[in-house]
């Protein structure tokens, strides 16, 4: 199979913009013949990615009781220790979740996507991008009793997943979209860094590798998002190399039960821009058909510091397009729109010299 997606740029999810009509417009304009496929900023509720999840899928569900609220003096977690604990309650063995807001969501979008392309706002040929988080990942705050409680959670999740992505392909058309599975708390699970988790840590993402994705529409795009998060710095953890990020996509790449069409892999923070060891375990990366991304964009130190990280992977792996190490709707800067034209340049600059 040819690949499907060959652009220098990949835009994570989240954009700095007040609504999903301003994160099109901005992002049609700035990153036009950069990127394959435009996203809808995850803007209002879903801008603390899987809060929305815990507030709008788990808080209200009638089998779970909320066992301790946000710590947080506004209300707002600001790490994740001041994020709400929930918990089954006794006697329920199976939760049901009828609807998936994020679904209703992406819909809605697609409808706003599809009319700004006809207007000429959004470039012909560009697809609809939707970012699903991954079950670990969207049901992260059982804690009080991982091991009993998260398996029922999360064999909820993945019936509601099932459902709703056919929900979605009812009303989208699958050629016309990108899904990409967001990853975060699946890698820090992996690397043992969750105080609160259990063991069965790969299986946790295996699992739902070989169930999820093969449920995607083979006319659709599907990529994974494979970060460490920035909740609230980021990385919230930093690896010792990218050895992780590699197993996790080559298992990705082959047990899916289709086409993965790119790999988003996280990178590290500036000062290990030139460690070679950080970067060498790609020579094992073995994408098939899949575009790799290297998430090394870091608005900290900009066209040199993705020059240097992009000179100490090249020795590693030939072909592989860039992005912002994870979604960047929440980086502080001047504003979104600059935010946006800064990430642009960035990346023209590196990457289309001339």
């Amino acid at each position: 199979m040819t690949r499907r997606v060959n652009s220098e740029l990949l835009l994570v999810g989240s954009l700095p913009a007040e609504s999903a009509e301003a994160a099109f417009r901005l992002a049609a304009g700035f990153f036009e013949g950069l990127v394959f496929a435009l996203p809808d900023g995850e803007t209002g509720p879903r801008g603390g990615w899987v809060t929305y999840e815990r507030e709008r899928l788990v808080r209200p569900n009638e089998g779970i009781a909320t066992l301790a609220e946000t710590a947080s003096p506004t209300g707002l977690p600001r790490h994740a220790y001041e994020k709400p604990v929930f918990g089954v309650k006794p006697g329920v063995s199976a939760v049901r979740w009828e609807s998936w807001p994020r679904i209703d969501d992406a819909i809605a979008s697609y409808s706003l996507f599809t009319s700004l392309r006809a207007a000429g706002v959004i470039p012909a040929g560009v697809r609809f991008q939707v970012c699903l988080p991954f079950p670990a990942s969207a049901m992260n705050a059982f804690k009080a009793d991982f091991a009993h409680d998260y398996p029922i959670a999360a064999a909820g999740f993945e019936d509601l997943v099932g459902r709703e992505l056919a929900r979605l392909f009812a009303a989208v058309p699958p050629s016309d979209v990108a899904v990409q599975w967001d990853l975060a708390y699946e890698t820090q699970d992996i690397e043992r860094v969750l105080a609160w988790t259990s063991e069965g840590a790969w299986e946790r993402f295996a699992g739902p590798v070989t169930r999820l994705t093969r449920l995607i529409p083979a006319e659709a795009l599907v990529g994974y998002h494979l970060c460490y998060g920035t909740f609230p710095e980021w990385p919230m953890y930093e690896a010792r190399d990218m050895d992780l990020l590699v197993r996790m996509a080559n298992f990705a790449v082959a047990n899916s039960g289709r086409t993965v069409d790119w790999l988003h892999l996280a990178g590290p923070r500036y000062l290990r821009s030139e460690d070679r060891s950080f970067f060498r375990p790609l020579v094992d990366l073995e994408p098939r058909d899949a575009r790799v991304f290297l998430g090394i964009v870091l608005p900290i130190d900009g066209e040199p510091g993705l020059r240097r990280r992009v000179d100490t992977a090249s020795r590693y792996i030939s072909d592989f397009g860039v992005a912002m190490y994870c979604g960047f709707g929440r980086q502080p800067g001047k504003d979104g729109a600059e935010t946006m034209r800064d990430h642009a340049e960035v990346v023209r600059a590196v990457r289309q010299p001339g």
